[in-house]
């Protein structure tokens, strides 16, 4: 509500069913919202997890642990389970795997941070250390860091599975992850730091450009088995045949 001018009455800027926290007590809620949305994904998490079945508006039904993906079906209306959501949306876009550990990461920052606001320290005093700490995680990373050869089928495996082995069956995982790894190669372009210094001695000096949502499509067929999935080198299209004398097949046109 603000003061209108001489004569008139209060003028209403907000909503009347507008809520204002200020202070301590929004700083509390904020923290209560981030923990509500990591303990909605917690039990996706770990060896003992479990899948979560989810009714989209449309009447489907999805059985997923992904973070985002389950995070992105879920209606809030907290300014900071929105940002939560955010975050596993912008996890999912840059890495690709991670999202329901950030998830509640971030959780677990807020409620460790809450026995400090208790304390009376400023939120730019418990931000200044957690920025300490992440420096010197990063550190830490650095130091245990390895150079991976991305031609090394074996290594490349193992990291692979890592990041597929718990979106799938023990039965399929081997069949994922010699897909993912036969599409990545595909479309990865080396983009070289440094022109000059990039040698075939040396792999390590130029990065790997890998665009999968411009050159890379997984396009779904009914019928079959995972098993009969595989990954073409070149341009599919998806089209009945309109005359039983036309040709299955065309190669070299």
């Amino acid at each position: 509500m603000q003061q209108g001018p001489p004569g008139y009455g209060p003028v209403m800027v907000l909503n009347q069913k507008t809520q204002r926290q200020t202070g301590r007590q929004a700083q509390l809620s904020n923290i209560a919202a981030a923990r509500s949305v990591a303990d909605i994904i917690r039990t996706t998490l770990g060896p003992r997890s479990m899948l979560k079945m989810l009714l989209d508006p449309m009447g489907g039904i999805v059985i997923t642990n992904d973070g985002n993906c389950i995070l992105r079906e879920v209606d809030v209306s907290h300014p900071t389970a929105k940002s939560m959501i955010e975050l596993s949306r912008a996890q999912d876009e840059e890495v690709g795997d991670g999202t329901t550990s950030v998830i509640i990461l971030a959780g677990e920052m807020m409620i460790l941070a809450e026995p400090l606001i208790h304390d009376q320290l400023h939120p730019t005093v418990i931000v200044q250390g957690y920025n300490m700490a992440l420096q010197e995680a990063l550190a830490i990373c650095e130091k245990l860091a390895k150079k991976v050869d991305v031609y090394d089928n074996e290594t490349m495996k193992d990291l692979v599975k890592s990041c597929i082995g718990t979106k799938f069956s023990s039965r399929w995982n081997d069949k994922m992850v010699e897909m993912a790894l036969q599409a990545v190669l595909t479309v990865a372009r080396p983009k070289a730091n440094n022109p000059s210094q990039t040698s075939s001695s040396n792999p390590y000096n130029h990065t790997m450009e890998v665009d999968i949502k411009r050159y890379a499509k997984v396009e779904k067929i009914p019928g079959g088995e995972i098993d009969d999935s595989i990954v073409l080198k070149g341009v599919m299209f998806n089209k009945d045949t309109s005359h039983s004398k036309m040709r299955r097949r065309i190669e070299k046109p």
